[in-house]
């Protein structure tokens, strides 16, 4: 059995020293094996140039990397957490991925969303697992924008993906029908981390571009249910106990497997 935790809360936009202490508290005293976070949690959202990304951007020795690997072996819990990536000239929009045995490795967001593709490069690190060191559990991430495009929950899956973790910044509604499928076609469980509150930014015109999240992080089960749900405004952590050998057996019917049935010679794209 595996306990995973989602964090929803507000992040202050462009104090990541305030939001990592605001991390900190809300896990202080959180016992779990699984901790996700929202996208870029440790920054907030509204980047409106690419110069804004690289100079919040990170590197594998930034203070944010640091402060989650120590929040990872304080837990023991593998800490899935969104934050700007910076490598070279490069700047992602990525999730970093922080072992209890102080491993560290990088996703970077595959399918960039709205004025994400004037700020960051496309993600280039493929979809992967990631076993938890010292549980019997397989992790895959995605990131927000991600769940739009069903190859992304599907390859984790063929990867063997236990449960599917995906931190966002979610601003409508519309998640809430594909994210619960991406659970059930794929028989995995899928943490959704989304975030709350307001950012509101001056473009370069004089205009504003206002854009408020939507809450809501949610634990799919494996059925496409909703175990447990916040609301779109709370700050709030969901803690519940997960088998995620539950997943493995892909059968739906005695005669049908959902991987197995593929029939990828027939599919475009």
């Amino acid at each position: 059995m595996v306990n995973i935790s989602l964090v929803q809360f507000t992040s202050v936009w462009s104090d990541v020293a305030q939001n990592l202490q605001q991390i900190g508290t809300l896990l202080k005293d959180v016992q779990t094996d699984i901790i996700v976070l929202p996208e870029l949690c440790t920054t907030g959202y509204s980047f409106i140039t690419r110069d804004e990304a690289l100079n919040a951007a990170e590197d594998m020795s930034g203070n944010s990397i640091a402060f989650f690997k120590e929040l990872a072996k304080e837990h023991q819990a593998m800490v899935i957490a969104g934050y700007v990536e910076k490598n070279g000239d490069n700047v992602y929009n990525a999730a970093l991925i922080a072992l209890p045995n102080g491993e560290i490795k990088s996703y970077r967001k595959t399918h960039l969303f709205f004025r994400e593709k004037e700020c960051f490069n496309e993600g280039d690190s493929g979809f992967f697992v990631v076993e938890h060191p010292l549980k019997d559990c397989k992790v895959g991430i995605m990131v927000c924008n991600d769940w739009r495009y069903p190859e992304a929950a599907r390859s984790l899956a063929l990867l063997g993906a236990d449960v599917i973790a995906c931190p966002s910044n979610l601003v409508s509604d519309v998640w809430r029908i594909g994210l619960p499928a991406r659970a059930l076609e794929n028989k995995v469980f899928v943490a959704v981390t989304n975030r709350c509150g307001t950012e509101i930014r001056q473009l370069k015109d004089g205009s504003t571009q206002t854009l408020t999240f939507t809450g809501g992080s949610v634990l799919y089960n494996f059925t496409g249910e909703p175990i447990e749900q916040a609301s779109k405004t709370e700050e709030r952590i969901i803690t519940l106990e997960i088998d995620p050998a539950l997943t493995r057996d892909k059968h739906f019917t005695a005669f049908n497997d959902l991987l197995n049935d593929r029939r990828p010679e027939y599919y475009l794209g």
